[in-house]
């Protein structure tokens, strides 16, 4: 019987741009969870970015997800400690929630000695967070195509183009997903829908023929990010920094607050233009280059 286990899972950042709640892509910064049985009560230990913020205890998102899988096979909730060493910036638009899902989620089911497959994994992070353009990258890893049908979720990978980076620029700013959806109107034009589709097609056939020139207009929107917008510091500044500086795309990073931009070179001088953008606004921010993660949440190591 496993008694301990040590996960992996990458940041997520979704929608760029156009395709508002239907794609992911999977990051290579991570969130590690080393989740032990034990017999006391449950305990969450926290390193590194949401330390003092994230819940010690049974209320722990990682653990809810844990639970949530046990309950699905009929098994007793585990006493736990679990130890989080996280990377990535919590509200911040990263996937900071699903990487706890995905991560609770794939632990409990190494313990159990994996009783469910990934789809059924899958299938319970998006119960769980309600939507999958986050928990399926995080889950599998690479650019993720999700749409929620009557016969429900279906999810198509795409490679990713050769070359292909992303930049991301972190304002030291949360925005809720919560305020970040409710400023978004109930109703659309027709222009802005028609807008969007071209958009979105635009952008797929860009990544699946590795036609990165088209990028730039390919990653504009009109559903989400003009509405988001006030909620970020400098956005305009930031979109046209990363541009100007060499990105070959830039948009908001989920619902932010961060930002992203997608590079073929120019790392540098993107990262630098996207935070002094922000700072010109009055906020602090830092900035990452990442490449694409192609292996979803990975168990490093069971006991």
């Amino acid at each position: 019987m496993v008694k301990e286990v040590t996960v992996r899972v990458p940041a997520s950042t979704t929608n760029l741009g156009p395709g508002f709640d239907a794609l992911g892509l999977a990051l290579r910064r991570y969130n590690r969870l080393q989740v032990a049985l034990t017999t006391g009560p449950v305990r969450v230990e926290v390193e590194g970015e949401g330390a003092g913020l994230l819940e010690s205890g049974a209320e722990n998102l990682v653990y809810r997800a844990m639970c949530r899988l046990y309950d699905e096979v009929g098994s007793p909730h585990p006493s736990v400690l679990i130890r989080l060493h996280n990377t990535i910036p919590v509200s911040r638009g990263l996937g900071s929630s699903s990487t706890a899902i995905v991560g609770g989620l794939v632990a409990a089911n190494a313990l159990l000695s994996n009783p469910l497959n990934r789809e059924q994994v899958l299938s319970l992070a998006v119960e769980i967070e309600g939507h999958p353009d986050n928990v399926a990258p995080a889950l599998l890893g690479g650019f993720q195509i999700t749409s929620l049908t009557e016969e429900g979720l279906i999810h198509l990978r795409i490679p990713t183009p050769t070359g292909l980076r992303a930049v991301v620029c972190v304002p030291e700013a949360a925005v809720s997903t919560a305020a970040a959806r409710q400023v978004l109107p109930q109703h659309y034009s027709r222009a802005d829908a028609v807008f969007n589709i071209g958009r979105v097609s635009l952008l797929v056939a860009a990544l699946l023929t590795g036609n990165t020139e088209v990028l730039r207009p390919a990653m504009q929107d009109r559903i989400h990010q003009p509405y988001r917008a006030a909620l970020v510091p400098g956005f305009e500044g930031v979109i046209r920094g990363a541009l100007d500086a060499g990105a070959v795309g830039a948009c908001l990073s989920g619902s932010g607050s961060t930002m992203l931009a997608l590079t073929c070179g120019h790392e540098t001088e993107v990262g630098e233009a996207m935070a002094a953008a922000v700072r010109a606004a009055g906020v602090e921010a830092r900035w990452f280059a990442l490449d694409v993660d192609e292996d979803g949440a990975v168990v490093e190591g069971a006991a």
